[in-house]
């Protein structure tokens, strides 16, 4: 009888995964050494929950109880609020040296107790063992690393900058402990101390770390961990003493903490919701892009941000994908967290489960077609089925909202400007990743996507020297990199500016100028003057009472009208710097020539001397500009991967602008220049005191081959026209100058689409001064950043 050898190849295709369990005895230990009781860590103390109530934390996979943690109170904020501020003297008063030590031995002693961090990780989050140990801890250490080196450069690189203060961080539970460190390393490294609450599913690793600060010996309160449920964050929030929000999480908590700070001097940050594309065209390797879409959606259980979870498919290999996923899917592991042999893990809660599989069966009513892989599921624990969902519309709501699971939403298209325009179609804007073997349609295609990270044939790629961060509702500024450490730093005179009254006076002295002949100016829209649309206007006095003329008044309609303008001058972003620089020239060239009679017109409001000096320092901040337009570059990272990551600025795009009221030639320019020079449009609202200035200005713009819609101007009353500049969907960001009241308007109102604001914080500017009225503090401000990673290497 004769018996058939099997081939290594044939032995290979029929093994199966054996367990490969983790041992969890050292985490087990440990937890045991706390009796399974943590309180919050405040002042380098633990503490007792002041109304003495916990809260369990269980293992998704298992359902059993872990430990069990305090709910924060007020009380317990405030503490903890109070303690940081009475650190920040003291880690302030290190050197910057001191400080980077004490990073570095953060980073060091991370990883020491890398293994026990990665098996607390996994028990309390319900993510592969796999990801934690060689994904997210490795990370943690590296922020540590890399802060340690910010921090020794701090005063070198970020010179007449301070620290924030006193940080109030909240993290989510889908990254607990990259998430602190992302948070805490760059406010440590810029001198600020911080209150963080990490989130209520997954708080263990936070208090781990409290451990590891006092393992270093980091001053009593520098770092505080307050932990328990939405109501313990709505108090660090709304804590008067707290100079800085950071938050990760989602979209609609990120509106209500914009709502929360308005009103407040709360410096803001969010990091918020994504709908990612994962776009593969027809020329890309197949293979590649699955294993890469593997990455994309099922990493984490597909609980992350910027998960690939709109997959766009170019027509002509959609059936051939399809069935290329279909059997990856197939192949998945889903099992016990702790076996180092699985692929995809636990749900991180009942809620979290329930919400997804409530919207695949919405997606399912709405025609998408839904397929599963025949693969073991565990038979207790929170699970899901990795589930592909094809026939997906792009208004279905498993395309439009965050589902935060193992789901992949598919759709297909015909041409690059088609996957675009998909790509697009989403209120987020956080990630995208682009699959092609031509890196002139990666690069041409990343370069239009609306997504503050794109990834070219890669996905899911973080280093500590590159920013991370959104557009639009993902929420805005950005985490890593030095983008993230601008985000704990100000202005060191901003901080300290006096406060300006409720009602503004003008700058400069009332002098008597020559009388002026009266007369009457019309909006600016589009390149054109325009009439206001209400019909009405109204009279300029000058400082000594004379009639000046007459200002329209512009309303909602006209707005509506500049807003329309604006976005139609989008090529003003295509534009080459060089050729913007030029047209800033010339605009100060025209401006000179024109300067004596603006002057002359001008100073019958603000007196002659300060006209004068307003033509002077409007002429020199055009060069100014001219000379930042092609100088503000971005830069190129290598990070310890085979890759390089392009920080790209970008324009924000259309940007409404209100102008101070004192100073209304230097102050418009001061705020519309550094916008127009970063290739945004504007809709300006000009000095309430004196709107006359619109009718020299267009006139000098005619003169000057600025292209119509890049400047829009709607004169008017500032209140009424914020709130319409605010609540337009269409604006993506809003810059105010005023007082308190202004501002925590234009905050509050805008929350609709998240667009990013910009104020004064009802602070007094001096738009004379370079160091206060232009340069890098605006330039930041008008750009975002985009950071897209590219692959090299075999």
């Amino acid at each position: 009888m004769t018996h058939k050898t099997m081939s290594v190849v044939e032995k290979y295709k029929t093994m199966e995964y054996g367990p490969a369990p983790e041992d969890p005895k050292e985490t087990l230990v440990w937890l045991d050494a706390h009796k399974r009781r943590f309180g919050h860590f405040i002042g380098g103390e633990w503490h007792a929950p002041s109304e003495g109530k916990y809260f369990e934390t269980s293992d998704p996979a298992t359902l059993e109880k872990i430990a069990e943690v305090a709910q924060g109170s007020a009380a317990d904020v405030d503490a903890a609020v109070k303690a940081a501020r009475t650190a920040l003297p003291v880690w302030q008063g290190f050197s910057s040296h001191e400080r980077a030590k004490y990073l570095y031995a953060l980073a060091r002693q991370i990883q020491k107790h890398s293994r026990r961090l990665s098996v607390l990780e996994t028990i309390d989050n319900g993510k592969p063992i796999r990801e934690s140990r060689d994904i997210d801890i490795p990370l943690v250490a590296r922020h540590f690393y890399h802060h340690a080196g910010w921090a020794q450069l701090r005063d070198h690189e970020f010179p007449g900058y301070s620290a924030c203060g006193v940080v109030g961080q909240i993290i989510p539970w889908n990254f607990p402990l990259l998430m602190l460190a992302w948070k805490i390393a760059p406010a440590l490294a810029t001198g600020n101390t911080v209150v963080l609450k990490p989130a209520e599913f997954t708080p263990l690793t936070a208090l781990a770390f409290a451990e590891i600060c006092t393992e270093v010996g980091l001053p009593a309160g520098v770092v505080n961990i307050v932990t328990g449920d939405g109501s313990t964050g709505e108090a660090l929030v709304k804590h008067p003493d707290v100079d800085k929000i950071a938050f990760t999480g989602s979209t609609e908590v990120g509106r209500a903490i914009r709502r929360a700070t308005a009103a407040s001097h709360k410096k803001l940050s969010l990091e918020l919701g994504g709908k990612s594309p994962f776009i593969i065209f027809e020329d890309a390797d197949l293979d590649g892009a699955v294993e890469g879409l593997v990455d994309g959606i099922w990493f984490n259980q597909g609980q992350v941000c910027c998960a690939g979870s709109r997959l766009l498919m170019q027509e002509s290999i959609a059936e051939k994908l399809t069935r290329k996923v279909q059997a990856r899917m197939s192949t998945l592991r889903v099992g016990s967290p702790l076996d180092k042999a699985i692929d995809v893990g636990a749900i991180v809660a009942k809620v979290q489960l329930e919400r997804i599989d409530s919207l695949v069966k919405q997606g399912i009513a709405e025609g998408a077609t839904c397929w599963q892989p025949e693969i073991a599921m565990p038979s207790r624990g929170l699970y899901y089925k990795p589930t592909f969902l094809s026939n997906v519309h792009p208004t279905s709501i498993v395309a439009q909202q965050e589902i935060f699971g193992p789901v992949l939403a598919a759709m297909t298209f015909r041409t690059p400007k088609e996957a675009v325009e998909l790509a697009n179609n989403t209120a987020y804007g956080l990630a995208a990743s682009v699959w092609s073997e031509s890196i002139n349609v990666s690069l041409h295609v990343a370069s239009q996507l609306k997504a503050g990270v794109v990834w070219v044939n890669c996905t899911n790629m973080f280093d500590a020297a590159c920013g991370f961060g959104g557009y639009r509702e993902s929420g805005y500024g950005r985490e890593g990199g030095r983008e993230g450490l601008l985000e704990y730093l100000e202005p060191a005179w901003f901080k300290g500016a006096r406060k300006l009254p409720t009602d503004a006076p003008t700058n400069g002295a009332a002098e008597v100028a020559n009388p002026s002949i009266d007369r009457t100016v019309k909006l600016y829209i589009g390149g054109k003057q325009a009439r206001p649309d209400s019909g009405y206007s109204v009279e300029v006095r000058g400082a000594n009472g004379q009639l000046l003329g007459e200002s329209p008044l512009g309303n909602r309609k006209d707005i509506r009208n500049a807003v329309e303008a604006a976005r139609k001058a989008d090529g003003w972003a295509k534009t080459t710097a060089h050729n913007r620089a030029q047209i800033l020239y010339y605009i100060a060239e025209n401006l000179s020539q024109r300067g004596p009679e603006i002057a002359q017109r001008l100073s019958a409001a603000v007196g002659a001397k300060q006209a004068d000096r307003e033509i002077k320092a409007s002429i020199e901040r055009l060069f100014s500009y001219a000379a930042w337009t092609d100088k503000y570059e971005g830069a190129v990272h290598n990070p310890p991967f085979r890759n390089i990551a392009i920080a790209m600025n970008e324009p924000i795009g259309t940007v409404g602008v209100l102008c101070p009221a004192g100073t209304p030639l230097i102050g418009f320019f001061s705020l519309a220049l550094p916008l127009i020079a970063a290739g945004n449009s504007i809709v300006a609202i000009p000095s309430e005191k004196y709107p006359l200035i619109t009718g020299d200005l267009y006139q000098v713009f005619e003169t000057s081959d600025l292209p119509g819609g890049v400047i829009n101007i709607v004169p008017g009353r500032s209140s009424e026209l914020l709130k319409t500049l605010a609540e337009h969907d269409d604006l993506d960001a809003v810059w105010c100058y005023g007082d308190e009241s202004l501002c925590a308007n234009a905050k509050a109102l805008s929350v609709g689409n998240l667009k990013q604001v910009w104020t004064n914080e009802g602070r007094a500017i001096d738009f004379f001064d370079r160091v206060q009225g232009e340069g890098r503090w605006y330039l930041e401000h008008a750009y975002q950043v985009k950071n897209i990673w590219v692959p090299y290497g075999e």
